[in-house]
């Protein structure tokens, strides 16, 4: 038997490496007609499933491509700069810390660990599947608005066959099927900066991050951006080239996804969660990848800092991203398209027809336009927060933790979380995660808590 792994192919890579370089103003031209001449994919939505081995003699082709990629002079580099720096630079309203924060309590973050697990859960199911299937499952069940669990329970089967549930999430993530929180890459990731602020205090680096994720983050439990980075990390790079070299998801939606305990230990100060959400980023991201875990981090703090208006929390994390950037855009579009539309299914069409044939399901960019959308719609109310988030299709899990996380912050504490979200996971996270497996979310809290106490 062959095991092929995905994510971190030459072959699998190019595509999407080109398909960057066209979101860049790359001219790669050139290269894309070579690649396509010799027999190469020219459809990246399909990398990262199973796929046959390539053709003798692609792979040596993918990797010189690549490298040629990587040194094409990028016109959106002038907007969108690396370094922290130089970032802090381009951002005219760079926050200061909030003189009067409030400090979570341990009930508050019990309900910002509850909000991230049930938006992801809600959204496990319907991963990869296109806007339209979304929509019908839901609608054929009666649950169309979104306002609970996806289920099979009667659904017609030439439907369920149309549009089957994602295979691995279906068992653990339907109605029927949770008992207690499955494990996920949106959890393990703060379970992680967890233990990275336990071992190392808030003064950490991007190598301690990569010591370990090496040490404790088993590498089959990481994709697209974080894969290419780990096994750059095996063949001796370090960071931040662990991030550029040949890694064409390094503006893919993973950064965002590790960035929550960095904003639920600041309260009150956005500019210091943006800075240590970017040192841990730049270890897989480049660009709008990290502004979207520094977004992510700083609407989190603002909101762990007694802000109670979720569009200050929005605005609190735009204020540490580059203004001419394609991240900033993709969240004023959000927040200016929820404004101005009263029906959120036309949020989405739009945001659909502005990213949908351009951008994979798993960039940042339509991610993001999307969460600012939900957020901006759902005014704070923490089921129209995580269920407008995964209804809108793309990276649903994704999208649904983060927004729970911030509505769980508004919430305040956890017994506002409505029972019918919280009870199924019966306190109880599943991971790979050493020291972790079965904890609950009343002891991630307390532990956390710890973290914001520590001077």
């Amino acid at each position: 038997m062959t095991v092929r792994l995905t994510w971190v192919q030459p072959e699998d890579l190019v595509g999407h490496e080109l398909r960057q370089a066209a979101q860049d103003g790359r001219e790669a031209g050139d290269v894309a007609e070579r690649w396509h001449a010799a027999g190469g994919d020219p459809a990246p939505e399909r990398a990262g499933a199973s796929e046959p081995p390539a053709p003798p003699g692609l792979r040596p082709l993918a990797e010189r491509l690549l490298d040629e990629l990587g040194a094409l002079e990028c016109p959106s580099a002038r907007d969108e700069p690396p370094g922290l720096s130089a970032i802090r630079a381009a951002c005219p309203r760079w926050p200061a810390p909030r003189p009067r924060a409030v400090s979570p309590g341990p009930d508050r973050l019990h309900a910002a660990w509850l909000g991230r697990a049930v938006g992801c859960l809600l959204g496990k199911p319907v991963e990869k599947l296109p806007l339209d299937g979304i929509r019908a499952l839901a609608r054929a069940t009666g649950n169309w608005p979104l306002t609970t669990w996806f289920t099979a329970r009667g659904l017609p089967a030439e439907l369920a066959a149309a549009h089957p549930w994602n295979r691995r999430s279906a068992p653990t993530s339907l109605a029927e099927n949770i008992d207690g929180m499955p494990e996920d890459d949106d959890l393990n990731y703060p379970l992680l900066a967890l233990l990275l602020l336990r071992r190392h205090g808030r003064d950490f680096t991007t190598d301690d991050v990569a010591r370990l994720w090496l040490d404790e983050l088993p590498a089959g439990r990481v994709f697209t951006a974080e894969r290419v980075a780990y096994r750059n990390l095996l063949d001796g790079l370090e960071p931040p080239e662990t991030a550029r070299h040949r890694n064409p998801f390094r503006e893919w939606i993973g950064a965002a996804i590790r960035a929550d305990v960095h904003g639920w230990t600041h309260p009150g100060d956005p500019a210091a969660a943006a800075a240590q959400a970017h040192r841990d980023a730049v270890l897989t991201h480049t660009a709008n990848g990290v502004y979207g875990a520094m977004f992510t981090a700083a609407a989190l703090a603002e909101a762990a800092g007694g802000e109670t208006d979720v569009h200050g929390c929005v605005a609190a994390g735009l204020r540490v991203v580059p203004p001419r950037s394609r991240y900033a855009e993709a969240v004023r579009l959000g927040v200016a398209t929820a404004r101005a539309e009263p029906d959120f299914d036309a949020v989405v069409d739009r945001l659909h027809a502005v990213y949908a044939a351009t951008h994979h399901w798993v960039h940042v960019l339509p991610n993001a336009a999307l969460l600012a959308a939900a957020l901006t719609h759902a005014d704070g109310d923490f089921t129209r927060s995580v269920c407008l988030a995964v209804s809108g299709g793309w990276d649903t899990d994704s999208n649904g933790a983060t927004a729970g996380s911030l509505a769980g912050l508004l919430a305040g504490r956890a017994d506002a979380l409505p029972g019918h979200w919280t009870a199924p996971l019966k306190n109880r996270l599943a991971t790979s995660v050493s020291g972790f497996d079965s904890v609950g979310f009343d002891t991630l809290a307390e532990l956390t808590h710890q973290e914001v106490r520590r001077p």
